[in-house]
Parts: C-alpha cells; structure tokens; sequence
C-alpha cells in the first residue's frame, strides 16, 4: 500500500467545505482522469452509499466502485474505492473559526496487477506521483468550496 496525505486551509466555513466535498458528483471538477460519476444517491451519502467513476489513464476506461464506510458529516468521511485502485480516501473537516476550516485528505492505495494496473502506474509517475494528484484535488476542493 502506498500512503498520500494533504492538508489545505479553506477560507470557507466547514459546512460550505462539507456540502463541495460530500457530493462525489464534483469529482470530475477534481480530477482529469475521472470522466464520470454515476449511482450518487439523491439524498446524500450515508453509511453503505455506494457509487461508481468511470476514469481514463492513458486512453483506457475502467471503472472504479465506492462504498461509504463511515460518514459524519460535516466532519469526516471514510471511502472505500474498488477496481483497478483498491484505496480507503479518508476526509476530514476542521473549523478554524472566522469562517476559516482545514480541509484534509488522507488515501492508503494499491493498483491491481495485470497490464492495466502496470499501465496505471506508469500513469501515476508520469502525471507526478499519488501526493501531488491529491494535492492538485485537494486544491480544487478548496477552491470550489470558496468560490472561485
């Protein structure tokens, strides 16, 4: 397993930070690779929410399932992906007062083997490596969350 964490200060309340982050819906705003988000439930993650992303590394198309392991909003989140990435995202949302939070995101990942995880790899390096992909996100979710 490979481990990447980021932590980013938000010039938003937790509550703003939480309603951009909670809805894997954005996650194409996020990150190039995904192409699409599907199954997200209407009424919002629980525990047991499970939806899927179609992503793109190099051409090929995989698909890659979530499953809500722990959720506590507007505090923290634990995700469980599967697929060509086997990973547990964990997000966690600190009020700093004065409208201020701390975003942050930790991941634990591994590709599967076989030709397409190789390729994914390769990837991954070539695009930077896990932490500055999550930095890059994380990033994004800050500036979603404030609105620019």
């Amino acid at each position: 397993m490979t481990h990447a964490r980021v932590s980013v200060e938000v010039d938003a309340p937790a509550e703003k930070v939480w309603e951009v982050i909670a809805n894997p819906r954005n996650l194409p705003q996020w990150d190039r690779h995904i192409a699409k988000v599907e199954g997200v439930p209407t009424n919002g993650l629980v525990k047991g929410s499970e939806y899927s992303a179609r992503m793109r590394f190099m051409g090929v198309g995989v698909r890659v399932d979530a499953e809500v392991l722990d959720i506590d909003p507007p505090r923290y989140a634990k995700v469980r992906l599967r697929g060509l990435i086997e990973a547990t995202v964990q997000t966690t949302v600190t009020s700093l007062g004065n409208g201020r939070s701390r975003l942050e995101q930790e991941v634990d990942y591994r590709f599967r083997g076989g030709p397409l995880g190789r390729m994914a790899t390769r990837a991954l390096r070539v695009t930077g490596g896990p932490h500055l992909i999550l930095r890059r996100g994380t990033v994004a979710q800050k500036r979603q969350a404030e609105g620019r």
